[in-house]
């Protein structure tokens, strides 16, 4: 068995899935499989990945499913996740060519029983940094944002400790729930080892969630609302709750849900959040005013 598992959420993403399958058989170390999660492709990604398998470079394993969203594919995926590590590339990224190489080094160097995984850099195509480096050798992903880090980090995670936590819900209708739920949730437990390394290159595409969240904001509110909810309980920030409380009402308002502050697990930080709330919700309705 493969110590680590790359897996792909994708939704009709045929065409840029070829430049991750070629930085994955670039990988100066072997030891991993690939696992794509087809989120109710139509546009042939299917037949593609089934020629990749036969070409047998490397270890792939396929799963397709009816379309559930990026949250729904992480949970199809760590269901059937049986390595020791597990990372997600989406399927508009790709690895550096010793990405596989430095995990498992880094890995194999500590006493792997005291940390939920390995949290290192992603890059640009020119090779700038994502926002900020690491200054400890170990952290929280809340704790690198709290105390002064920026930009997207590439997370590694034991799969053992990713399938202690619940899966990520799904509603009716919606198909986005924040990946940082879970990760909220082993922040309470476990500590990542940081990795001052590029592992992944990133390109946002014009499509992508990175780039339509007020959009996101109106179509999911019942998932942005359950993500704000978790934030409000387990955050440490004082200042993070509050704001994730302005984003529940704003999202409770979207989903017209008039028993929110009900709902609420801080029902007096909720009431002092509503003129807040509201404004955040008139400038979502401005920002997607065609969606509305």
């Amino acid at each position: 068995m493969k110590t680590i598992t790359v897996f792909t959420p994708s939704y009709n993403r045929a065409h840029l899935l070829p430049r991750l399958y070629n930085s994955l058989c670039k990988q100066t170390c072997k030891d991993f499989a690939w696992l794509i999660i087809d989120d109710g492709s139509t546009d042939g990604t299917k037949t593609l990945v089934e020629t990749w398998i036969k070409d047998n470079k490397i270890e792939i394993n396929y799963i397709f499913q009816d379309n559930q969203g990026m949250h729904g594919a992480h949970n199809t995926a760590y269901q059937n996740i049986k390595t020791v590590l597990n990372t997600c590339v989406d399927s508009d990224d790709y690895m550096t060519d010793d990405a596989v190489q430095l995990i498992l080094e880094k890995w194999q160097a500590v006493d792997q029983t005291k940390y939920a995984g390995i949290i290192g850099l992603d890059s640009l195509e020119d090779g700038s940094i994502l926002g900020t480096s690491f200054t400890t050798e170990k952290t929280t992903l809340e704790d690198f944002y709290l105390n002064g880090g920026k930009g997207d980090k590439k997370l590694v995670y034991r799969t053992d400790i990713v399938n202690l936590y619940p899966e990520y819900p799904l509603f009716s209708g919606e198909n986005y729930v924040g990946l940082g739920y879970k990760y909220l949730l082993i922040d309470k437990d476990y500590e990542l080892l940081t990795m001052n390394k590029i592992l992944i290159i990133v390109e946002y595409q014009d499509t992508g969630s990175s780039r339509n969240m007020y959009a996101q904001y109106v179509r999911n509110p019942k998932g942005f609302a359950f993500i704000r909810k978790q934030a409000m309980i387990y955050s440490k920030s004082r200042k993070r709750r509050f704001e994730e409380t302005i984003h529940y009402v704003s999202s409770s308002l979207i989903a017209k849900d008039i028993y929110f502050i009900k709902n609420a697990p801080k029902k007096l930080l909720t009431v002092f959040a509503i003129p807040f709330g509201i404004l955040l919700y008139g400038f979502i309705k401005f920002k997607t005013r065609k969606s509305f």
